[in-house]
């Protein structure tokens, strides 16, 4: 019996002994390459067994769980008088009177929603029901959905700041400090990655003293006012360009009911076949690989940041030569 076969038993012999009921979650790839001590390709293969055997099932924003549980029906509205008279249909329902309304409230709520659901999912619409108020009412207060949007950005920037301690370190450990932070603002708000343009900047006030931070720290060491733009622009669009995925993976997994490691085992096969006739590929295959974006985040950042210690050294004054002589 080979490995994957062995540890889908044990798994298969703890769900038909109930100590893994109906809607549990069973190990990830990731948790049964460190319980096994086996490769990513052998826990792949594990769940792609147990999920043929029809014992387990994907559910989107939880993972793989014991099958057998049946969907919970969504809660039934409370009958009304109003909803018998008319066939069990429910009245429209009125919005609320405006009051109190303003446009934080407005940028709070549609902040809400981009990070639950995802920008596709933010209407001027949507955003007024969340509020329970008429849709047109926002207007007095936002001009339209991109002007939201501008100030959903601005609104989330309130978040990054940088101490007078901050200021103290080298430049190395600033722009880490602000890359990390802006890393971390985007796994908190996935949606502003792609919000964020590069090549037409948005008017985000509350983020210029981000760039004030980077740039300054570039501009101390000497180098000239293009270089440091463009090594600033270099490093915010390295940030933003990873953190694209994580929008695009919260997407994927909300329409296939999959996380990634589940989406991977469905298609090894096919990889497999892929990758037959290039060694390294195979290799690496076989072996498995840990994806981790936040490792490979933090990867990037130090090879990007490599690069610029090259550049800032260039910048460096000459030593002053003492056999030379002095005017």
């Amino acid at each position: 019996m080979d490995r994957y076969e062995q540890i889908a038993a044990e798994l298969r012999e703890r769900i038909e002994r109930g100590e893994l009921r109906p809607g549990d979650r069973v190990p990830s790839t990731r948790e049964i390459t460190r319980r096994w001590n086996v490769a990513m390709a052998t826990a792949s293969r594990v769940l792609a067994e147990l999920r043929g055997r029809g014992l387990v099932r994907a559910v989107p924003g939880v993972g793989t769980v014991v099958a057998g549980r049946p969907e919970p029906a969504p809660a039934a509205a409370p009958a009304t008088a109003a909803a018998a008279r008319s066939g069990g249909r429910q009245p429209p329902r009125r919005p609320a009177p405006e009051g109190g309304l303003t446009a934080e409230r407005i940028v709070a709520a549609a902040v809400a929603v981009a990070d639950a659901e995802g920008l596709e999912a933010l209407s001027m619409r949507r955003v007024a029901a969340e509020l329970d108020v008429a849709t047109m009412s926002l207007y007095r207060h936002v001009p339209d959905k991109d002007g939201l949007v501008d100030l959903m950005m601005d609104r989330v920037f309130t978040e990054l700041s940088f101490s007078a301690a901050d200021a103290a370190r080298d430049w190395r450990a600033r722009l880490e400090l602000a890359a990390r932070r802006l890393w971390g603002l985007f796994r908190a708000h996935p949606w502003l990655a792609s919000a964020l343009s590069v090549t037409r900047p948005q008017p985000v006030a509350n983020a210029l003293p981000f760039g004030e931070w980077v740039l300054s720290a570039l501009a101390a060491e000497g180098l000239g006012v293009p270089d440091v733009f463009t090594a600033y622009l270099t490093l915010f669009n390295y940030v933003r360009g990873t953190a694209l995925s994580l929008e695009m993976e919260a997407a994927a997994e909300a329409a296939t009911g999959q996380d990634s490691e589940e989406w991977m085992d469905q298609q090894e096969e096919v990889f497999m076949e892929l990758v037959a006739a290039h060694p390294t590929f195979l290799r690496l295959t076989l072996e498995g690989y840990d994806f981790d974006l936040d490792r490979l985040f933090e990867f990037g950042l130090q090879r990007l940041l490599d690069g610029l210690a090259v550049l800032v050294g260039r910048t460096a004054p000459p030593a002053q030569d003492s056999s030379a002589p002095r005017s």
